[in-house]
């Protein structure tokens, strides 16, 4: 009966961490065209600026890392901003890309639960008290070209927009 019990644990276990190994490229097919190097500008809150950044699979394509730098420069009494970032895409248990962690150096920390519609990814942020929720969206206007808005709620429902760009890939 033990041996039973180990041969049925082992071949669940086989089953479970090799189903995914010749998925990977379907399961990341909607982030495919983000992969790359990115150059874009925008405007918003903070004021016109411009930036690069990139998308990138790490560990063995389990995971996306996206590192940002954008800079607004100064403008009357407002001094220049340099804005940092790294987000990490990753696989649930059941094998899809549906959370990201994301890291400023203004020291904010979210967290995201990621949506997919024909032409976009959305990522919405966890609702935590009094906190605000923040929505990034990336829309795909081509192979080449996105725009993106990083947007702001108070009640999940209403969204300001915080700032937007449009950004084009260079390698």
């Amino acid at each position: 009966m033990i041996m039973k019990v180990k041969v049925f644990c082992t071949i669940v276990f086989f089953a479970l961490t090799t189903s995914g190994f010749g998925q990977e490229s379907v399961i990341w097919n909607k982030w495919s065209t983000l992969i790359g190097e990115w150059e874009g500008e925008g405007n918003g809150q903070t004021g016109q600026g411009d930036g690069i950044f990139s998308f990138t699979f790490d560990l063995d394509e389990k995971i996306i890392v996206r590192k940002s730098h954008s800079e607004y420069p100064a403008n009357g009494d407002k001094p220049k901003i340099t804005h940092d970032d790294l987000m990490i895409i990753y696989l649930e248990m059941t094998g899809t890309p549906s959370r990201a962690i994301y890291f400023d150096n203004e020291g904010h920390m979210i967290n995201y639960s990621i949506s997919y519609t024909e032409k976009s990814i959305i990522l919405l942020s966890n609702n935590i008290g009094d906190a605000p929720i923040f929505r990034l969206t990336y829309i795909f206007l081509d192979n080449e070209t996105i725009d993106t808005k990083f947007e702001m709620s108070q009640d999940g429902e209403q969204f300001i927009m915080y700032v937007e760009g449009k950004s084009k890939k260079v390698k």
